[in-house]
């Protein structure tokens, strides 16, 4: 099993929520739906200065759907150039 969490700018929430569910029937997830931060080259803080902001999703996938979870991503990143699309991922054991 892997805890796969993506961190990504609200504007592909749906665009990533819907290509996931479609494509691994039954997902279960957690959307943190707003979140402030610094990547790469810039922040997304909600202000007026940086008004952009990014939302969080965590999902404990099985191994046989690990790669369908990359492929989405990259699918996504590849459509959306320009925003700011991360996906972290780790080992996880449930106790």
């Amino acid at each position: 099993m892997y805890r796969c969490e993506i961190i990504s700018n609200k504007s592909v929430e749906e665009d990533i929520k819907e290509a996931l569910e479609q494509y691994i029937p039954g997902i279960l997830y957690t959307t943190i739906p707003l979140a402030y931060g610094r990547g790469g080259n810039d922040y997304k803080l909600g202000t007026t200065t940086w008004p952009e902001t990014n939302f969080v999703l965590t999902s404990y996938v099985e191994d046989k759907d690990l790669e369908t979870v990359r492929a989405i991503i990259k699918a996504v990143k590849d459509k959306f150039k320009s925003e700011g699309i991360k996906l972290f991922v780790v080992r996880a054991e449930e106790l």
